[in-house]
């Protein structure tokens, strides 16, 4: 059992992070626990799409500032680095403009870290895998010596939420995410497939900016949410479940957290957690707004027969629906689509429903907000 640090961090100011992140990390034993002299360190945070900080959707710079500096401090090389969703070609330009956006090069600048430009992709053979046995990733995760994941806490459309686990999904090159979610096109297997991944990429330790987070339709149309925390774990599991605990999901609503519990990474008690600083039950947000319709659906096909559930689900899931005001052509929802489910008609998108997946990369890569998910009249009645 891994400790979960939880510590208070109420606003983004450098010096106020800057504390934060050292007690949190204080509370696991500093970070000369996880880093050596000498070590290069991938930094591995969310940089989704390019978003500036205050759009939440990324992890804030003044948490990467703070960890690349303890980093340097314990002798380490970090670099920071991720790879975009969308379907663009993982490159040096694309990278220039996510990290100017997101505010990374001014961490990078402030704290002596490096910025990855390194754009070459590799396939590795992963035996161990449970539902994969080769991942294809961005190179510098095999050329570090260490990771350490820096996600930020948000919902998500198709896993309900994204945090620890989930943000390991970004070592996929950025075009080949789409075919990630076309290869496993089911929510139970697309999160056997990320805990693979997670376990893959084995990073050493996950630092969670908590202090702002997404609630509602994450993980890029959501709404900001303050809670005023930083999470740390070398344990993304435990992490993951006490981040869901405390913006009041149960671990089992969570399909990340319910794989890992069945391949017994976690034994699904949160009482068995060892959770130092904040006590986690005091500090739960019970407004925080969660994707309730996909929380519904992960339990009602628990109990459904896969042959039946095919059948209805046809009828009964939420579908992408565009807003023609809001759409400004761009054609990235059909660019992104794994499923080639949607075209442009006349200047505007439509979504061909017998192909779509319900992945929503075209919810999640849309810049406009011009993609909302419309749920079935009666589910919406019975649900709210």
């Amino acid at each position: 059992m891994s400790k979960v640090s939880i510590v208070k961090c109420s606003n983004y100011e450098i010096d106020v992070t800057r504390q934060a992140v050292r007690e949190s990390l204080a509370n696991l034993g500093g970070i000369s626990s996880f880093i050596s002299p000498e070590e290069t360190v991938l930094l591995k945070v969310n940089l989704l799409m390019k978003r500036r900080p205050e759009k939440v959707t990324t992890t804030h710079p003044a948490i990467v500032q703070a960890v690349a500096e303890l980093v340097i401090e314990a002798g380490g090389k970090p670099i920071i680095g991720d790879s975009p969703g969308g379907y663009h070609f993982y490159n040096k330009t694309t990278l220039e403009a996510v990290y100017e956006t997101c505010g990374m090069k001014d961490a990078a600048e402030k704290s002596g870290a490096e910025l990855n430009y390194n754009t070459d992709i590799v396939d590795v053979t992963y035996p161990e895998g449970k539902i994969t046995k080769s991942i294809k990733t961005i190179k510098p995760v095999i050329e570090v010596d260490k990771i350490i994941s820096i996600p930020k806490i948000k919902t998500h459309m198709m896993t309900v939420y994204s945090g620890a686990v989930k943000n390991m999904f970004g070592i996929i090159p950025g075009r080949f995410k789409a075919e990630c979610h076309l290869r496993f096109d089911n929510t139970a297997d697309f999160s056997d497939f990320l805990i693979d991944i997670y376990n893959f990429s084995k990073p050493v330790l996950t630092i969670m900016d908590a202090v702002i987070g997404m609630e509602g339709y994450g993980p890029t149309n959501g709404s900001p949410k303050k809670l005023g925390f930083i999470l740390s774990s070398p344990n993304a599991f435990e992490l993951d479940a006490a981040a869901a605990t405390m913006i009041d999901l149960k671990p089992l609503d969570v399909p990340t957290i319910r794989k890992s519990i069945e391949r017994g990474l976690f034994d699904g008690n949160i009482d068995s957690i060892d959770i130092v600083g904040e006590d986690l039950m005091k500090i739960q947000v019970k407004d925080f707004k969660k994707p309730t319709l996909k929380v519904a659906f992960n339990l009602y096909s628990i109990f459904i027969p896969k042959p039946i559930l095919k059948r209805i689900n046809r009828f009964i899931k939420p579908k992408p629906w565009f807003n023609r005001h809001k759409c400004k052509g761009c054609r990235m929802c059909e660019k992104s689509c794994p499923a080639m489910a949607i075209q442009f008609v006349n200047g505007l998108p439509a979504v061909d429903i017998s192909k779509c997946i319900r992945c929503f990369c075209c919810h999640e890569l849309c810049n406009f907000d011009a993609v909302n998910i419309k749920r079935p009249w009666f589910l919406k009645k019975l649900l709210g």
